[in-house]
C-alpha cells in the first residue's frame, strides 16, 4: 500500500495532555494542512453517512488524497464507487495532504463515494522498511516481565486514539471503519509478530471503545494470517477487527485468498476487502492515478429497500408495450395501464382512479408529460416515452455496487429499451447483468461505454434514446 502523518504539534500534544484529553484536543488539530471547521461545519458533518456502510463493488487507494476535479470525473467514468485515503499515522509516504479535509470528505460522500479512512502508524520491529523517517516509531517488541507485550499495547491504544481524533476532524462520523494499515514481516519472529498482533488488539479495543469498527490492513501472508490463526485458536488475549483488507495481488476482483492464509470462515459475511492489484497507472475521464485496486463486500454487502408505489400498483415490467387507445379486445393491457397511471401520478400530473383503462384523463396526463419532455405530442405511449417515464427522479452517479430507488429505474428503463430475452429484474442493485446492459445500450446510441449511468446517460435516458 502507498503510506501518510502527523505533525510534530501533534506528538507534542498526545505527550502533554495524554487518553481522553489528548483526543479532545488533537480533534482541533490541522489535517491535512486543513484547520478543523468552525461550529457550522462541524454541525453539518452529523449529517454524514457511516462510511463505508453496506457495500460491495470497486474501490481504489492512493498515496495522494486526488483533487475534487480528479474525483468528479472518475466518478463519471470509472467503476470505482470507494476511495482509500491516508488520514492518520507518522509512518505514511505522503505525509502532506493538502486535499484531505472536513469539505472533501463531505463532499465525497454526498456524491455517493465509500471512503476507508487509513492509519499508517507504528509497523511491526521486523519491517525492514521502517522507521520511514526517523522520527516515526516502530512497535516495541518486549515481551515484559508477564508476556503480554504491554508497550506494543499502549502504543496501539494511543494511536487508535490519535486515529480517532484525525477522523473526527475529517467528519468521518462514529460507526465508520478505520483501517489500521500493517506492512507485510516475518510472521516467522516470534517477538515481532506477537507484539505487532498485541499492538494491533490494543488498538481494536481503543477503537471500539470510541465509537468506532476497527479494519486492519495486511498482506495475506503476514498480518492476515497472524489475525487469522488468532480467531481461530480463539485467543482470549486479542481482540479481533470488525474488518479486514487482504493485500493479495492475483488480478481476481472478489474477497478470496489461499486457505492457508485466511480461513473459508473468517471474517464472513461481507467483512472483507481486498487489494487485488498493485500499483499501477489509470486513466478514467482524462485523468490519470496511479492507484492500487480493491474490491469490498463489507456489512450487509449492496442492499436496496423494498419499494412500493401508489398503494401497491406493480410498474415493474420485462417489457413495455406501446399503448395506444382501444376498446374490447384491442385495449391496452391492464396492468401497464395502470403502471402508467401510477407513475404519470407520481409526476403529479394524473389524478384519476388506477383501473388500467386507458381513457380521456390518462391520455391527457400522458400528453402533459409528452410535452414536459418535449416530444411529440399523441395519445399514442411510445416506448420513448415509457424510457423517460420511467427514468424520472434525481439522477445521482450509479454503477456497479449501487443501491437503491435510482438503480430501480435504470433497471426498469432499460427494459422499456427493447424486448429483453432476458428482462432485467428491478432489484435496486445495480450488478454485473446492469452494468453489461447499460454497456450495451451506450453503445447502441453512441455514448462512452462506461457502464456508469452519470451524467450524460441520465440525460439520454430522459431523452428516450434508444
Amino acid at each position: 500500500m502507498h503510506p501518510p502523518a502527523r505533525a510534530p504539534f501533534r506528538r507534542i500534544l498526545a505527550a502533554l495532555a495524554g487518553g481522553a484529553v489528548a483526543a479532545a484536543l488533537l480533534a482541533t488539530v490541522t489535517v491535512g494542512g486543513e484547520a478543523a471547521a468552525d461550529e457550522s461545519t462541524r454541525s453539518a458533518r452529523v449529517t454524514n453517512p457511516v462510511t463505508p456502510g453496506d457495500f460491495t463493488g470497486y474501490g481504489f487507494d492512493q498515496c495522494m488524497t486526488p483533487s475534487q476535479a480528479t474525483m468528479d470525473r472518475w466518478l463519471q467514468s470509472s467503476p470505482f464507487l470507494a476511495v482509500g485515503v491516508y488520514a492518520s499515522g507518522a509512518s505514511r509516504a505522503c505525509r502532506y495532504q493538502p486535499e484531505l479535509t472536513a469539505g472533501w470528505v463531505s463532499t465525497q460522500l454526498r456524491k455517493g463515494w465509500r471512503i476507508l479512512p487509513i492509519t499508517l502508524g507504528p509497523q511491526a520491529s521486523c519491517q525492514p522498511r521502517f522507521p520511514r523517517y526517523g522520527d516515526d516509531p516502530t512497535i516495541i517488541p518486549k515481551p515484559g516481565a508477564q508476556g503480554r507485550y504491554g508497550k506494543a499495547r499502549k502504543q496501539g491504544s494511543a494511536e487508535a486514539a490519535s486515529s480517532v481524533a484525525d477522523a473526527k476532524a475529517l467528519g468521518i462520523v462514529e460507526g465508520s471503519t478505520l483501517w489500521y494499515d500493517l506492512e507485510g514481516f516475518d510472521l516467522r519472529d516470534t517477538r515481532c509478530r506477537e507484539s505487532a498482533l498485541a499492538f494491533l488488539s490494543s488498538w481494536t479495543w481503543r477503537i471500539h471503545r470510541l465509537g468506532y469498527q476497527s479494519g486492519v490492513y495486511s498482506s495475506a501472508g503476514s498480518g492476515i494470517k497472524m489475525l487469522d490463526d488468532a480467531r481461530h485458536n480463539a485467543r482470549s488475549d486479542i481482540e479481533l477487527p470488525d474488518q479486514i483488507w487482504i493485500a493479495r495481488w492475483d488480478g481476481r476482483a472478489n474477497t478470496e485468498t489461499e486457505a492457508q492464509y485466511l480461513r473459508a470462515d473468517g471474517w464472513r459475511p461481507h467483512a472483507r476487502v481486498k487489494q487485488y492489484q498493485g500499483g499501477h497507472d489509470e486513466r478514467w475521464g482524462g485523468v490519470t492515478i496511479n492507484i492500487d485496486r480493491d474490491y469490498l463486500d463489507v456489512g450487509r454487502g449492496s442492499v436496496a429497500a423494498p419499494e412500493t408505489h401508489c398503494d401497491g400498483i406493480h410498474i415493474g415490467f420485462g417489457t413495455y408495450p406501446t399503448i395506444v387507445p382501444g376498446t374490447g379486445e384491442d385495449a391496452p393491457p391492464v396492468r401497464r395501464v395502470k403502471a402508467l397511471q401510477c407513475l404519470l401520478h407520481e409526476q403529479g400530473l394524473y389524478s384519476g382512479r388506477f383501473n388500467g383503462v386507458y381513457n380521456t384523463a390518462t391520455q391527457s396526463a400522458a400528453q402533459a408529460f409528452q410535452t414536459k419532455r418535449g416530444f411529440p405530442v399523441s395519445t399514442t405511449w411510445t416506448k420513448r416515452s415509457w424510457m423517460s417515464l420511467l427514468i424520472a427522479g434525481d439522477r445521482p452517479v450509479v454503477k456497479y455496487g449501487s443501491a437503491g430507488p435510482a438503480v430501480r429505474r435504470v433497471q426498469r428503463a432499460l427494459n422499456a429499451v427493447t424486448d429483453r430475452a432476458t428482462p432485467l429484474r428491478a432489484t435496486g442493485v445495480f450488478d454485473a447483468t446492469t452494468t453489461i446492459a447499460v454497456r450495451a445500450w451506450q453503445k447502441s446510441i453512441g455514448i462512452e461505454q462506461s457502464g456508469v449511468v452519470g451524467t450524460v446517460a441520465w440525460k439520454a435516458f430522459a431523452a428516450g434514446r434508444r
